[in-house]
């Protein structure tokens, strides 16, 4: 995979504890006892790699005023390209993976309110001719935090 200690450590620290600050690399090499740059190449490293999608905030929606949904759609087959791009050109689309089950593409959808997110998926419905797509909004929300040491 191409990682030493060096890449575990900076993995170890940023999965949760990602500093908030105008140098954030800088502060996570003053923690580790390594340079901003060395923390920058590293980074770059395991992302062009392939072993980190992305580096960003997650939000609880509630809070912020926002609504969520998981949904989930039965694709066929020779529909999944255009439908998953089609599903990932809405800006409140977090998640879309698919899964070996009958509803075979699952996405998450974050907006102002629900009737944005069912205006959306009436939309995707048309565009696609998609039209098995369940919205699933959670009653009772549980999370729980998940570190993966390295």
């Amino acid at each position: 995979m191409g990682m030493d200690t060096k890449h575990r450590k900076i993995l170890n620290e940023i999965q949760s504890d990602f500093p908030i600050s105008s140098r954030p690399f800088r502060d996570l090499g003053n923690r580790l006892k390594m340079t901003e740059s060395e923390v920058i190449d590293a980074v770059k490293h395991l992302k062009e790699k392939g072993i980190i999608r992305r580096i960003g905030g997650n939000f609880q929606t509630s809070k912020l005023n926002f609504v969520s949904t998981l949904c989930a759609a039965r694709v066929p087959d020779e529909r999944i390209d255009h439908f998953v791009e089609t599903v990932n050109a809405y800006p409140g689309v977090t998640h879309n993976y698919l899964r070996a089950h009958s509803y075979n593409v699952w996405f998450t959808f974050i907006a102002e309110e629900m009737a944005v997110i069912e205006d959306a998926l009436e939309t995707i419905r048309q565009k696609t001719g998609v039209t098995e797509i369940l919205n699933l909004p959670a009653e009772e929300m549980f999370k729980i935090k998940v570190d993966f040491a390295v």
